[in-house]
This record gives structure tokens, sequence and C-alpha cells, in this order.
């Protein structure tokens, strides 16, 4: 899946303009990148389209926290507030699933607590 198709697939999951899922895919995948090692960020990252990819930092220490906080933080990112936030990383995380491999989500879902898992929704 290509970034269009990718930002197109968010922005059918939420009530946001194609613009704003833009806006906020690019915070999800920043903050996902912050959250997880950077060895792990980088192989999502290769597992990706290169414009997808491109939008995860992979260097740096991996910050602990929540998915509270991660949701503040996409929120900030993206001009969000926390209901549009909580229902955009879900969208995101979601199309994420659908574009990679079990195996590669698996790697990423083992970095991060359970609530980010729920929020993916169970492979298709």
């Amino acid at each position: 899946m290509e970034y269009k198709e990718f930002v197109q697939a968010v922005a059918d999951r939420t009530v946001l303009t194609r613009e704003e899922a833009a806006d906020l895919t690019r915070a999800v995948m920043r903050t996902l990148g912050a959250r997880l090692s950077s060895g792990e960020a980088r192989y999502l990252a290769e597992r990706l389209p290169d414009s997808l990819g491109e939008l995860i930092p992979a260097e740096g220490r991996s910050e602990q926290f929540g998915l509270d906080d991660f949701i503040t933080r996409v929120a900030r990112h993206a001009g969000l507030n926390t209901e549009a936030a909580t229902e955009g990383v879900r969208a995101v995380l979601r199309v994420l699933r659908e574009t990679v491999s079990d195996e590669v989500f698996g790697h990423v879902a083992s970095q991060l607590p359970g609530g980010f898992e729920r929020m993916a929704g169970s492979a298709t």
C-alpha cells in the first residue's frame, strides 16, 4: 500500500479530511518511532513503502510511555482534540496492521503495551 492509499484508508475510517489524515498519519508514525527501539523502528520502516517508512524516526533511544501519553502526543502534533486523536490512532494502527505482515506487526506490538494491539484490532 502506497502512502496516498494509506492516508485515504485512514481518512475513510475517520471523520478527518485527507489533509488531516495525512497530518495524523505523520504524527502517529513519528510517535511510534519514538516509542519503539531504534532496531524495531528500522525493521518496521524497511517493510513499508518508502514514503511511509521515511516517517518513522529510527534513531535515538526508545521512550517508555503508555497509550494515553501516545494519544496526547499525537493530538499535539496533529492539532486534534483527544477524542479525534484516539479515533485517529485507532485508524492508523488498523491500516498499519493491514499493510504489513502479521509477523512484522507482531514485532511492533511486542514492544508496545497491550492497549495498542487492542486498538489495532484483530488481524484480517
